[in-house]
């Protein structure tokens, strides 16, 4: 049986996160909705991913290299999992107002 795109490199951004491709091979197998990155700007959405992602436990490198949880990171604009924190909070804090 062959393994559904986002659970594969097919359905992967090479810098982090699911493409379009995999996206879609999620939906057609969960039928869950994921929309796509909101990379920029002070989206509700970005704050949230980012907080959450902040969080995540493991490293953010391995043998020299980022991790899927650092490109991830790097692609929705925060450089490490505290930078990311510092975001999610700067960005809630510009959205309360």
């Amino acid at each position: 049986m062959k393994s559904p795109a986002w659970q594969t490199k097919a359905g992967k951004n090479p810098k982090g996160g699911l493409n379009a491709a995999g996206r879609a091979s999620y939906h057609a197998e969960t039928g869950g909705t994921l929309k796509a990155p909101v990379k920029s700007g002070d989206n509700p959405r970005r704050a949230s991913f980012l907080a959450r992602m902040g969080s995540m436990p493991g490293p953010e490198r391995k043998d020299g290299k980022p991790t899927r949880l650092l490109l991830s990171l790097q692609a929705w604009g925060a450089s490490s999992k505290a930078d990311a924190k510092a975001k999610a909070a700067a960005i809630s804090a510009r959205n309360k107002k």
